[in-house]
């Protein structure tokens, strides 16, 4: 126990000491952070067994204070979560299949979405909310795993983005073709989900933090989609419908015009933000 409590000791040591200068990287670029090498050995020994976990959380508590461009979760704190990786990162699982097991979840939500406007099966509607959620907890753990055993490579900025791109498509095009949706705003939705996230990219490239504000980023985007889903599982089809004086409209298209008006904010936010970031 005295060994482990001296690697804690020294994880919470040398992750303050480098001030974010020998392992900080992009956010979720190339995986968030990295430690020293030093720790990794403590966080693969199988001689450490159960205490994997209190080496991980000592490290998750630090990491996050030294890194200005980590998206703020608050759900890394949790338990759960520090347990989650604390398991994969003992298991060697890659950072990079994390994300990509992230974006197929939304892949099939997506097609569960398209089905409902074909088949009335509730259980469609739950597999889409279950997919949305699961993809934003793989995208939380894809870099607490990567900062837990310090797995950081060049390609890490490609299987963060680009996954996360296809998963926005994959959920507002289903969602365009869902019961009740509208393809054109699906679309729409589709094209400024990414382009609030070229934004951000646009302003780091040009110097300024990573801007993750909203009202409508990804983790608001996805809470839209899974509470209407939700909703639609438990309700009747009639109940699906918002009459307007004499013009209706189906439950998920008027997410898609929030997520739509949203975004457009969101955008016009991270562009000030950055504007002023770089004066």
């Amino acid at each position: 126990m005295q060994t482990i409590l001296s690697a804690s000791f020294k994880a919470s040591n040398l992750v303050i000491a480098s001030g974010g200068q020998e392992s900080v990287h992009s956010s979720r670029g190339s995986r968030r952070q990295g430690l020293p090498a030093s720790l990794v050995p403590s966080l693969y020994s199988a001689h450490y067994g159960d205490d994997l976990l209190s080496v991980a959380s000592t490290v998750m508590e630090q990491a996050p204070s030294n890194s200005i461009d980590r998206r703020p979760i608050a759900t890394r704190n949790r338990k759960w979560a520090q347990s989650s990786t604390a398991w994969l990162a003992s298991r060697n699982v890659s950072p990079n299949a994390i994300s990509i097991a992230g974006m197929s979840t939304c892949i099939v939500a997506g097609i569960a979405l398209g089905m409902t406007s074909i088949a009335d099966y509730r259980i469609l509607w739950l597999i889409a909310a279950l997919g949305a959620q699961l993809r934003l907890t793989a995208n939380m753990l894809d870099g607490m795993v990567a900062i837990a055993s310090s797995r950081t490579s060049k390609a890490g900025e490609l299987y963060n983005e680009i996954p996360d791109r296809i998963s926005d498509a994959a959920v507002f095009i289903g969602a365009g073709f869902a019961w009740g949706g509208n393809v054109t705003l699906g679309y729409i939705a589709t094209i400024l989900a990414i382009f609030t996230a070229y934004v951000r990219a646009a302003g780091k490239i040009a110097g300024a933090p990573n801007e993750f504000c909203g009202p409508m980023a990804k983790q608001h985007r996805m809470l839209v989609i899974t509470l209407i889903c939700v909703y639609a599982a438990i309700t009747p089809r009639s109940w699906q419908i918002i009459t307007f004086n004499d013009s209706q409209i189906g439950l998920m298209a008027l997410g898609l015009v929030m997520i739509v008006v949203g975004c457009i904010i969101t955008v016009i936010r991270r562009l000030s933000r950055i504007a002023h970031a770089l004066k």
